[in-house]
């Protein structure tokens, strides 16, 4: 039964049992009580007619004694019957406002009205469980490439401040418990058009029960999960997931390429970032004695990562039972303390806590220390970014910035995540030349970087194309579709043609149906090739010259 229509049947049983017995009453008594009509003979009421009077008689219309005038007896019984049904019907719509603000009766309705929200959805969408900082900008994101987002959120005013957000498209959200199977399902976890779930809360087994939940009950999901705790990076591949996102792994991973490998950390920022936004600066960390301060979940993987790389590292931490046998307790806002640790002789210093504050108070208090230190600092909320800018900081952490880029990479582009493991085992002279490359045609700003398969949904032209026989090479596809003699600025990057991965394919390379090509360049390039990819009349155009006409006008 409908959830909403039970629970106004089971909250107004009373009311419309009272209604229904103070009808019964009044009209019985109408029937009952003999009436005289215009020829002085004695005349009663059917229980129809009844009905019709009382009807009018209890909402207070009063259309007069009909169908003759009343005997006294009948007035007073209509008297009665007024008093009767006029509270009897207070009493029930008294009973209906107390409904419409219980709890339970509006989130039946809200949830019905999501559910069909979800139903309705035409057009490829993902579930996004845990709406903060990174929900955010990932579902921005996602609707800027024409996908749409179901929103799942235990925080009632986080769910209620969405509707004031102009989001450009109808965004389905509830505030609900993600963790619930029976949430998932109601969210479309099996609905057709459903293509991957994201939980991204802080809390890692919420994260870690909604990802066994949908792997469980639609295991063609994409799962892309948030967990930072070692407990839950540790149960997440027991479910398959897609892709477990920890931010402080991530960095920590970068900064050690970045120490090694400075153009392939410079491939990854650039490659990997959110395109159309400011090119970051290369980032040459120098090599040494290296001071974090805080061995916090953070503190420790990068120090971890450091060290595997050969790095000598000294941790300084405030508390003595986090801290490790070998550091110098003490806290990093403190001069004293970083003298204590090395500050002055190190070439490298982490702000790791857990507080932006603390972390500011570091980097400056290391700044007047060191001048010359190479200052790294942990941003733990977005909306302090603007402080970070402006503080004497070498390199920001901004933890929701790399759990976007690498989310939104891992959704809508698996093939960069590939190609970039690929980059990090290159010399640095290849890096080099393949950064100032993509650097050359993005124009001071990151490039949008997109996957074409070779399939009829993506490319129908060029399948029709293959199909019939034709020789259709990798070059055609990078020739503007408004001038063939022109390249436009995209730059191939990889081709995975039957399980076999080759990264930077020849422009002279015969292409295959069933081909996924991995292509950067700047914003609007994938919407052109698009044109050379769908039109028969333009592929033919970029292979041959040939203008053919697309109708008879």
């Amino acid at each position: 039964m409908n959830p909403v229509f039970f629970l106004f049947l089971r909250r107004m049983r009373v009311p419309l049992l009272l209604l229904v017995v103070v009808y019964s009453i009044a009209i019985g008594g109408l029937v009952s009580i003999p009436g005289v009509d215009a020829n002085g003979e004695p005349w009663r009421f059917d229980f129809f007619h009844a009905f019709y009077f009382i009807t009018y008689t209890a909402s207070t219309i009063g259309f007069g004694e009909l169908p003759y005038a009343f005997t006294p007896a009948q007035r007073m019984w209509t008297t009665v019957s007024i008093y009767l049904t006029v509270l009897g019907w207070l009493y029930a719509f008294g009973a209906i406002l107390a409904l419409l603000q219980d709890p339970a009766f509006r989130r039946a309705i809200a949830e019905q009205r999501f559910g069909r929200a979800v139903a309705r959805l035409n057009e490829p969408f993902y579930i996004v469980c845990g709406f903060g900082e990174t929900g955010e900008m990932i579902t921005r994101m996602l609707i800027r490439h024409k996908f749409r987002v179901v929103a799942l959120d235990r925080d009632a005013d986080r769910i209620a401040s969405l509707e004031l957000v102009e989001w450009g498209v109808d965004l389905p959200a509830m505030c609900a418990d993600f963790r619930d199977p029976n949430r998932l399902l109601l969210a479309g976890l099996r609905h057709p058009r459903c293509r991957g779930i994201v939980p991204l809360s802080r809390d890692d087994e919420a994260n870690v029960e909604a990802a066994l939940a949908a792997r469980l009950l639609n295991p063609r999901l994409q799962v892309v999960c948030r967990a930072q705790s070692d407990s839950a990076r540790a149960k997440l591949p027991s479910f398959t997931t897609d892709e477990i996102v920890d931010p402080f792994e991530i960095f920590a991973t970068q900064l050690a390429l970045a120490l090694n490998k400075p153009s392939a950390h410079a491939l990854h920022e650039t490659l990997g970032s959110l395109p159309g936004q400011t090119l970051p600066a290369r980032q040459e960390p120098p090599r040494g004695l290296w001071l974090i301060c805080g061995y916090g979940r953070f503190g420790s993987t990068v120090a971890r990562h450091l060290q595997a790389e050969g790095i000598t590292t000294r941790i300084l931490e405030p508390k003595p039972d986090v801290a490790p046998p070998d550091a110098i307790v003490g806290a990093g806002t403190s001069r004293d303390a970083l003298e204590a640790a090395g500050c002055r002789e190190a070439v490298g210093l982490i702000a790791g806590t857990d507080t932006d504050t603390s972390n500011l108070a570091i980097a400056m208090t290391a700044r007047t220390t060191n001048p010359r230190v190479f200052i790294v600092a942990r941003e733990n909320r977005d909306k302090n970014h603007p402080l970070f800018l402006a503080a004497p900081v070498d390199l920001v952490v901004e933890t929701s910035r790399l759990l976007v880029n690498r989310i939104f990479a891992e959704l809508t582009n698996p093939l960069l995540r590939r190609f970039l493991g690929f980059v990090c085992l290159q010399s640095e002279a290849w890096s080099a030349a393949l950064y100032e490359r993509v650097r050359a045609d993005c124009d001071g700003r990151t490039p949008d970087t997109w996957e074409v398969r070779l399939h009829r949904d993506d490319a129908p032209a060029v399948v029709d194309a293959l199909a019939a026989g034709r020789r259709i090479e990798l070059g055609h596809l990078l020739r503007d579709p408004r001038a063939r003699e022109e390249r436009l600025p995209v730059l191939p990057l990889a081709l995975l043609r039957e399980g076999h991965f080759s990264c930077l394919p020849l422009e002279d390379m015969p292409l295959a149906i069933g081909d996924r090509l991995l292509f950067s360049g700047p914003l609007g390039a994938a919407a052109t090739m698009e044109w050379v990819l769908g039109a028969a009349n333009v592929l033919e155009y970029v292979e041959s010259g040939a203008e053919v006409p697309d109708a008879y006008v």
